[in-house]
């Protein structure tokens, strides 16, 4: 027969070398179903008998056990099986020689006769059972079988021809794994088991005297692999401990025969098999594709810091996780929460602003409601009597024409008696839009218009431009399925309990500008307000009224925000904006992000401000900045 015919049958008939206490054997049924189909190398570090591994015969693999006895005996049978054979040949099945071969110090014999004597003893004591006393002897009585098998050659044989294809090392679990492991390897661990007996002792168990807290550590190496994008395998008892360590894994509990205890009512059990599959690993190098076509319906916006040039970058980072629940913490024009809403999340959109909340309200919360053009176009009727002149008196001469002023404070009195809280949000979202549409550049830092640089929109009526969008709003509503929410409030006030994935979007602080929206947007967030809790400033030429405290106004400020914000939601998926020009800085947004999450990663991606604060105040005039996408997780 030729040689590698001789290997292939050998390896055929290779099975476990040793009587274990503890062995997998039976649960190989169990076991072999959770092996995965393909991996990288195996690895067992709780070695024993090794039923796992004999049944599977890896070509690559690293078999350990912090038994320097075991270890001797797998090394000796790879390197010398003839001669582990030819002193097993000698022994007999007596009393007289198995404790005469126990009193023998194996570490005094020649690595072949140890293995032999281990061999000859574990075939011959009470149950396979091994046990050593304080000084490190085996005391397992003699076990009076009438007829064991002591010389298995055909065993011997092809378990030598499988052991020389591995590494077998002498070791600590916790070096052997930081040493050998890596992503895509196949980790099996048969740790010494948990007691789940009233009477046992916690805390010491086997000879390896592991401790609770040992499997407390145990759990961190293995949370540490699943991260590391390994497989693995864990058996235990079904013990309490067990499924609060393991909780969020895959886990079977299977009845099992125990072969040790004298107690024939004890010789039943259960055990636990765990199963950790490998972290997913995210391509956070971003490879965007196209955005399905309901986010396409949200209305065109130029609202500062919009981020609808970085939809596809966000959603390309968002998708690589598996997440339902998300939280638009600082909402902005909306865009961001609603793509989320047209990828099938739950969303919950917040801000501070009461004109984000409108928009919110109105194409996020909002699954159904719409207002029709014969609803939009009567609310241009004065119905009753116009008594709140608020927008004609204050903002005279400032931003719009008398006819407009008038065409608001309308609006605006009819908007406060729609019934339907969404229908409402519908109207005022589209009285701001087509307010900032109607005024250069879209903002009310300045008066008059000065900054007219002909777009189409400023010559379209105040009229023409609320009618537009309302029939924009009203095409974006859908229903996803879910019950979404708007809020106008606090980010720290969100249960963080409703959040599997937060996306932050704050105001950006910069040494080069201001990041105030209300300065820019205060006309139209006082209509959304109804300029109530405002105290405008009758001393501005523009009628302006206080911004809002924020953390965000200064550097110190902001990097106390971001801690806390990544404190309260460091159980959440994190993704965060952030611009190149802002501080904190890099580094130190790592720095914070860090604190609270495992892994984080930085994306950067071009990106060219078309308005405002990135222009004229830095110094070349390029607006051209690089946005961060922070993601933590």
């Amino acid at each position: 027969m030729p040689s590698k015919m001789r290997l292939i049958s050998a390896q055929a008939a290779a099975r476990p070398l040793l009587k274990w206490a503890g062995g997998k054997t039976q649960l190989l049924n169990d076991l072999l179903p959770k092996v995965p189909k393909s991996y990288g190398r195996y690895i067992e570090p709780f070695f024993g008998g090794g039923a796992l591994y004999f049944s599977l015969m890896p070509e690559n693999a690293v078999i350990a056990d912090s038994n320097p006895e075991l270890i001797n005996l797998y090394n000796a049978i790879s390197n010398d099986v003839g001669a582990v054979i030819k002193h097993l040949s000698k022994y007999k099945n007596t009393e007289e020689c198995f404790y005469a071969t126990r009193d023998k110090d194996w570490k005094r014999l020649p690595s072949s006769e140890a293995a032999a004597r281990t061999i000859f003893l574990n075939r011959t004591c009470f149950n396979g059972l091994y046990r050593v006393n304080r000084a490190g002897e085996f005391n397992v009585p003699f076990g009076r079988y009438k007829n064991p098998r002591i010389v298995d050659e055909e065993g011997l044989f092809a378990a030598s021809e499988l052991l020389k294809t591995c590494k077998i090392v002498c070791g600590d679990y916790k070096k052997i794994l930081k040493k050998y492991a890596r992503e895509k390897d196949f980790v099996f661990l048969d740790p010494p088991y948990l007691p789940v007996s009233e009477y046992a002792d916690f805390k010491r168990y086997t000879k390896e005297q592991f401790y609770e807290e040992d499997h407390v550590e145990l759990a961190n190496e293995i949370y540490r692999l699943h991260d590391l994008g390994c497989y693995v395998v864990l058996t235990n008892s079904n013990h309490p401990l067990v499924h609060q360590l393991y909780g969020k894994f895959e886990m079977e509990v299977i009845k099992t025969k125990r072969q040790i205890s004298c107690n024939a009512k004890k010789r039943s059990g259960e055990d636990v098999i765990v199963t950790v599959l490998p972290k997913k690993k995210f391509n956070l190098k971003l490879l965007p594709s196209p955005l399905i076509e309901q986010v396409q319906k949200y209305p065109a916006t130029r609202f500062m810091g919009s981020k609808n040039k970085l939809l596809t970058d966000i959603w390309a980072v968002a998708s690589q996780f598996e997440f339902n629940n998300v939280v638009d913490l600082f909402s902005g024009s909306g865009i961001v929460g609603y793509m989320f809403k047209s990828y099938g999340k739950k969303v919950i959109s917040n801000d501070y602003m009461a004109m984000s909340a409108t928009f919110s309200k109105a194409m996020i919360e909002n699954n159904k409601i719409v207002l029709s053009g014969i609803e939009a176009e009567s609310l241009f009727k004065m119905k009753g009597k116009l008594t709140d002149r608020f927008v004609q008196q204050t903002f005279k001469d400032l931003y719009f024409t008398d006819e407009e002023n008038y065409q608001i404070d309308v609006l605006r009195h009819n908007i406060k008696l729609i019934k339907n809280q969404y229908q409402r949000s519908i109207a005022m979202t589209a009285l701001i839009r087509a307010c900032v549409k109607k005024r250069p550049r879209g903002i009310f830092t300045y008066v008059g218009h000065r900054y007219d640089d002909g777009r189409r929109d400023l010559t379209i009526s105040l009229q023409e431009q609320f009618l537009r969008a309302v029939e924009q709003i009203s095409n974006a509503v859908f229903d996803n399925g879910e019950k979404n929410k708007s809020r106008n409030g606090d980010a720290l006030s969100i249960k963080s309990s409703e959040c599997d994935l937060v996306y932050i979007d704050p105001p950006y602080y910069s040494p080069f500008s201001d990041n105030e929206y209300v300065r820019r947007y205060h006309f139209v967030e006082g209509l959304a307000r109804d300029w109530l809790d405002v105290e405008i400033q009758q001393h501005t030429s523009t009628k302006k009224f206080k911004s809002y405290p924020t953390p965000f106004s200064s550097k110190k400020g902001a990097s106390k925000a971001f801690d806390v914000l990544f404190r309260k939601f460091k159980d959440s998926i994190l993704i965060v904006s952030y611009s190149s020009n802002s501080l904190p800085t890099l580094d130190e947004m790592i720095d914070i992000m860090t604190r609270y999450k495992k892994n984080v990663e930085v994306i950067p991606v071009n990106y060219k401000y078309s308005m405002g604060n990135q222009n004229h105040k830095i110094g070349d005039n390029n607006n051209s900045v690089q946005e961060y996408i922070f993601v933590g997780y």
